[in-house]
């Protein structure tokens, strides 16, 4: 445990420092707001949708709009695996948009995660690995209004996720506060991946009030630290989104 906290702090301070003027930064505030929703089928087997609206300057201009759909295997009580489908159409926004020609693109990605939960002291711990194959919209010129081929990318993601309860609750079932954090690293895989072999790092802070076994609410501080896929005048190009983040999470 301790080793993997090293590693995820060695991953922040490498990427997440802006004092290499090698590189390009684009700086945005965000806003995040997420429902995610997790439907019981049989004993072991559930259905995950989500919907995330991710905005700029807090919720004035598009980001992304992501929907993903899975269906997830409780093996255990501490291990879960999923495998499902998104869908994500990312806008045109900031200073130096994601796509070149600054146009707006598709992606398609399938995916496959492996959730390991845990309890350390008073703290809920969680691992989460997923492996992502990604078909991503791409122009051959800017006079097209749509795109005409899609790249395929590889990415794989390590989450750390650490949670403790404010309130004393012993059943940890009802009218319960608490606070999390979780860091997120992304890593791009394949022939095709360009300048971001690292792709992001997400680093979030939350205020949690869990109603009940069924509705939570979170509130938090996200910082999103991406990597463009080219340079820009010989240089590496990063944004820096930083901004709210509001989840809105059922278990039906």
């Amino acid at each position: 445990m301790k080793q993997l906290v090293v590693i995820l702090f060695f991953f922040i301070v490498t990427f997440i420092s802006k004092a290499q003027n090698t590189r390009l930064y684009d700086y945005n505030s965000i806003g995040w707001y997420n429902t995610f929703a997790t439907i019981k089928v049989k004993n072991k087997i559930s259905i995950h949708a989500e919907c995330q609206v991710r905005r700029v300057k807090f919720i004035t201009n598009w980001q992304q709009l992501l929907l993903r759909s899975a269906i997830n295997y409780q093996v255990n009580s501490k291990t879960q695996l999923r495998v499902g489908y998104g869908n994500i159409e990312t806008f045109n926004y900031g200073k130096i948009p994601i796509n070149n020609l600054g146009k707006n693109f598709t992606e398609h990605r399938i995916f496959t995660a492996l959730t390991l939960n845990d309890n350390i002291n008073k703290f809920d711990v969680s691992h989460r690995f997923m492996l992502e194959h990604r078909f991503v919209g791409r122009y051959n010129d800017s006079a097209q209004t749509k795109e005409n081929s899609f790249i395929f990318l590889n990415r794989i993601r390590y989450l750390l996720r650490c949670q403790i309860a404010l309130t004393k609750n012993e059943n940890k079932t009802n009218n319960l506060f608490y606070i999390a954090a979780y860091n997120e690293l992304f890593i791009g895989l394949g022939k095709n991946v360009n300048e971001n072999v690292f792709d992001q790092n997400r680093l979030c802070g939350l205020f949690g009030y869990k109603l009940n076994n069924k509705t939570k609410f979170e509130l938090g501080y996200l910082q999103q630290v991406s990597q463009l896929g080219r340079e820009i005048n010989n240089r590496n190009v990063f944004q820096d989104n930083q901004g709210l983040l509001f989840n809105l999470v059922f278990n039906i």
